[in-house]
């Protein structure tokens, strides 16, 4: 919730009067996950005869959800089921929802089937500048009481100022995934125009949790106690970047 700080001020100086101080301080942390693909959008096959990442990544983002209520944090899944979203329609929602942060949950695939570990991506520059900018009407954050003109500039200041907080993040989330899948599956932070992070006016990451059509590591992502040790890893990460105390 860091990100906040930089533009309290210029909020403030456009809030309508009648909006209640404190107010935002006051409600519990929110976050928005995103179970990656669905419905018609399979995802990579996996490694286990059946297993498809739009299923992978909803059973892990349950998981992760059941972890942050437990503690005390708001969680929205962009789908709780086997649906057909768009990526527009999965951020606009974490603007809508004035998330604290966005974690887009995905699995990997190679045309080799020999590639293995986790990763995990923050934008880059010109995703957040260029292609953000070309979004904005389409994924604004709601700002009732502030003309529509200063609403896109405070998105853009938003987006502008939540890249180092989304570094951090992605830090973290690879840092616990490391602690609980290994040093040797750790293929780090990186840099991509990720268009489910297009647009994103809070911390936002995409984390790879594995290769599901790996040999080895697809048949682990495959089992309950692996999906549990990867949603502790991104709970824990996701707590401590919004001041939670882990469990």
């Amino acid at each position: 919730m860091k990100h906040f700080l930089a533009v309290a001020g210029l909020v403030m100086m456009m809030a309508p009067a009648s909006a209640a101080p404190g107010a935002e301080a006051a409600r519990a942390p929110r976050v928005v996950i995103d179970p990656g693909h669905g419905g018609s959008n399979t995802g990579a096959a996996g490694a286990v005869a059946g297993l498809r990442e739009k299923d992978l990544t909803l059973a892990i983002a349950r998981a992760v959800q059941a972890r942050l209520v437990a503690r005390g944090v708001e969680v929205v899944l962009t789908r709780d089921g086997d649906a057909t979203l768009t990526l527009r329609q999965r951020v606009a929602q974490a603007n809508r929802a004035g998330a604290d942060l966005f974690v887009s949950v995905h699995a990997n695939a190679s045309v080799e089937r020999i590639q293995r570990g986790f990763e995990t991506f923050v934008l880059t520059p010109a995703g957040v500048d260029v292609d953000g900018r070309a979004l904005r009407s389409e994924t604004g954050a709601p700002r009732p009481g502030v003309d529509p003109a200063v609403a896109l500039v405070l998105d853009d200041v938003e987006r502008g100022a939540t890249q180092w907080e989304a570094a951090d993040l992605a830090v973290a989330v690879q840092r616990e995934l490391r602690a609980v899948r290994g040093a040797g599956g750790d293929r780090g932070v990186r840099q991509d125009a990720h268009h489910v992070l297009l647009g994103a006016t809070m911390p936002a990451v995409l984390v790879e949790v594995g290769f599901i059509d790996h040999p080895v590591e697809g048949k682990e992502l495959a089992t309950a106690a692996v999906q549990a040790k990867i949603a502790d890893a991104i709970a824990r990460a996701m707590l401590a970047q919004l001041g939670v105390t882990p469990p």
